[in-house]
């Protein structure tokens, strides 16, 4: 239930810092807890990721917030008080993190049942090799210089105290990213530090930048065949202003699978979503914040961001995904009745 719990706020907060820190966690869990089932943990980790979209890093939202996104001529700019502070979103996200907890921990196998964590996992990392500060050369210097983080860190955040000094909490795309970059800056110490927890997060991540180009070409030839249209437009024809935040948000459900990123499933359903919303006089903010509920949802069935998640804990898929059906179904329907009525 901790997990779970910690996975969530910090999917809200961030949907990367989400995915780590549950897979941080279950795993230290595992280390720590005798008895405790090993891929159900990992799974009560990754589960937090079911509300990403729906906190401060949901791209949709944050997009159509930010000036000169790509539908701004049609739907203008769209704060983020009528999408992730709007109370349509606030509740399920609240009864989610209050009852995916509980779920998990119906969920837990028999003691006969249990899997232990793999015991190769519970080796300790190395310690990184002390510098020596003899053979610095200038460069070396500057690099782990603590200084050098602290001043380009202070800049950073006397811009971002700024920026909500003059524009009130008005978040957006860059905002965001800007706040984080500076944070992990200051955090890790030194601009080596930094640079060197840089480049070994670039390999839990390899799976995900490598089929990234894969899925671009899927969302290419579903926007130019219109398969894409056809699925959003199917579900348009079934519709009534009250069914309309619950079809949109399965059809988003449905063509994540095929385009698991945010931003690019906006750009493929927003043009057929966005009007037929309008014509039913239901609020372009539920539309778009209908879509980023089923691009988060269905991601319970979809690995692909399971795979920095999956890396750390040294599991697969299946080992998982029978938690993760479980919390998709038992979230759909919290969602899907937020959406429709509230």
């Amino acid at each position: 239930m901790t997990t779970t719990l910690v996975a969530l706020i910090a999917a809200w907060i961030n949907w990367g810092f989400g995915l780590v820190i549950g897979a941080l966690l279950a795993k230290e869990m595992a280390r720590k807890v005798k008895g405790i089932d090993y891929p159900m943990i990992i799974a009560c980790g990754y589960i937090g990721f079911l509300i990403w979209h729906a906190g401060f890093s949901g791209s949709i939202p944050l997009t159509i917030a930010t000036k000169g996104h790509f539908l701004e001529k049609t739907i203008g700019i769209i704060p983020t008080s009528e999408t992730i502070f709007a109370t349509f979103n606030v509740v399920p996200v609240v009864i989610l993190v209050v009852t995916l907890p509980i779920l998990c921990k119906f969920m837990m196998p028999d003691k006969d049942k249990v899997i232990a964590i793999d015991p190769a996992l519970l080796a300790e990392a190395e310690p990184a090799a002390a510098v020596q500060k003899a053979a610095l050369t200038p460069a070396d210097k500057i690099e782990n210089s603590a200084v050098i983080s602290w001043l380009t860190g202070l800049m950073g955040l006397v811009y971002i105290v700024w920026y909500f000094a003059t524009k009130g909490f008005s978040l957006n795309l860059d905002i965001v990213n800007f706040i984080f970059l500076f944070l992990a800056i200051i955090f890790h110490g030194t601009p080596r530090r930094f640079l060197n927890a840089l480049a070994e997060a670039a390999k839990g991540t390899a799976g995900i930048i490598l089929q990234f180009p894969f899925y671009a070409g899927i969302m290419g030839m579903m926007t130019k065949s219109g398969l894409a249209a056809i699925i959003s437009q199917w579900f348009v024809n079934i519709s009534t202003p009250l069914t309309y935040p619950l079809f949109t948000f399965l059809s988003a459900g449905i063509v994540n699978l095929f385009v698991p990123s945010g931003g690019g499933q906006w750009a493929v359903q927003a043009p057929i979503m966005v009007p037929a919303g309008i014509d039913l006089g239901v609020s372009t903010a539920k539309t778009a914040m209908a879509v980023a509920w089923g691009d988060a949802w269905t991601n319970m069935i979809q690995p692909f961001w399971a795979l920095p998640a999956l890396g750390i804990a040294g599991l697969g898929a299946r080992d998982i995904m029978g938690y993760c059906v479980v919390a998709m179904l038992f979230s759909g329907v919290i969602i899907g009745l937020c959406l429709m009525f509230l």
